[in-house]
């Protein structure tokens, strides 16, 4: 059961990073051929939505399915892509990120408090582990959607990164780039955040199935 589990999960990662990639690759091949910072975010927008609809269609063909989680993600990323490339402005490819992770943040904490285990829904799958351990794993999670969003709004701030950019000393920083360099940090950061969780996860397995149990719960920062 676990050899065809396996093959979608890293189908899935792959897309999702594929379109990550070709989402900063192009914003860097725009900014080299002289666009301004907020209009090659915008044109690499093109590359998001794309990976975006690659994603939601690679969970109905590959899974035959499509959990919660995949559907919310290629929802927002659709929904404020499209905003984005409407309007021509990047404000909302970068509100995106607050949005989405402080709606899951509301969810999963509000779930916990009303006695709900919300983060199992979302996933669409049920990792066999204990309900202790489903707890922790939902707090730990509505708590880091939570501290995504504040950071985001942040470093989506012209006036704070400009004022960052003078406090240490630097020349003038286009907000743009300040932000595509943030989002693939927080790719980075979501896949060492999950890992982190594996050990919480291996310690309270109720399986023999460890090696499909044990991987941890995707994120909406993994994706476009």
């Amino acid at each position: 059961m676990s050899e065809r589990a396996s093959p979608p999960a890293w189908i899935r990662q792959a897309v999702d990073f594929g379109a990550l990639v070709a989402f900063a690759g192009a914003f860097l091949v725009y900014r080299l051929n002289g666009l301004e910072g907020d209009e090659a975010l915008v044109q690499a927008t093109w590359f998001l939505v794309g990976g975006a609809a690659i994603a939601v269609a690679v969970g109905l063909i590959v899974e035959r399915r499509l959990a919660l989680m995949p559907l919310i993600v290629g929802g927002f990323a659709l929904v404020f892509g499209l905003l984005t490339l409407l309007t021509q402005d990047d404000l909302w490819v970068k509100l995106k990120v607050t949005i989405l992770n402080l709606s899951l943040s509301v969810l999963l904490l509000g779930g916990l408090k009303m006695g709900k285990q919300p983060l199992k829904a979302l996933l669409g799958t049920v990792i066999p582990i204990n309900d202790r351990a489903w707890k922790i794993l939902t707090l730990r999670y509505g708590l880091f959607f939570a501290a995504v969003a504040l950071v985001n709004e942040a470093v989506r701030s012209e006036a704070l990164v400009g004022w960052a950019t003078d406090q240490l000393g630097y020349d003038s920083v286009d907000p743009a780039d300040v932000w595509v360099s943030f989002r693939g940090v927080l790719w980075i950061a979501s896949s060492v955040f999950g890992l982190s969780n594996m050990p919480l996860i291996f310690r309270n397995l109720q399986s023999e199935d460890g090696d499909e149990a044990a991987v941890p719960p995707p994120g909406p920062n993994a994706a476009p």
